[in-house]
This record gives C-alpha cells, sequence and structure tokens, in this order.
C-alpha cells in the first residue's frame, strides 16, 4: 500500500462525507437565514424560534435522502470490502 493510495482513498471517503452531508446542511442553512430574516424584520429574538424549524427541517430531509445516503454509503463499502485483496498487495 502506497501513501498515494492511502491518500486516494481518504480523498474519496471525505467526498463520500462531503456529498452525503451537503442536502441536510444546506436546508438547514436555508431555513435558518429564513428565519433570521424574519426574526430582523420583526424584531422577535426568541431562541427557539431559529432551533426548532432546523431541527424539523434536518430531520425531514433526513427522512427524505436516507434510502439515497443508504445506497451510496452500502455501494462504497462492498467496494472497499470486494477491493480489500488489492488493498494487500
Amino acid at each position: 500500500m502506497t501513501p498515494e493510495f492511502v491518500t486516494g482513498v481518504g480523498r474519496e471517503t471525505i467526498n463520500l462525507i462531503l456529498l452525503i452531508s451537503a442536502p441536510v446542511l444546506f436546508a438547514g442553512m436555508a431555513v435558518g437565514l429564513v428565519i433570521s430574516i424574519f426574526q430582523a424584520v420583526t424584531q422577535i429574538q426568541e431562541m427557539t424560534l431559529s432551533f426548532v424549524p432546523k431541527i424539523i427541517t434536518v430531520l425531514l430531509v433526513l427522512l427524505a435522502l436516507s434510502p439515497w445516503m443508504m445506497e451510496v454509503l452500502v455501494k462504497y463499502t462492498s467496494q472497499i470490502f470486494t477491493n480489500i485483496p488489492n488493498y494487500i498487495r
């Protein structure tokens, strides 16, 4: 196993993590931005007003995208396990 190979696997893993987490993070960020604009316009500074909608949005996005996330993760994991003999060489 060469350092380039290990770096490549690490890079691929980080790319996969970013791909899977991006929709959830962007949804939470979009809801947070909308709530922040609403709070600035109405001058309501309640902490739960920003916290609860973000949690609900993140949970809904996770529920909606969990089949796709699991498919991507299972495919990557099976690829890693299938290629174990190649990694040992």
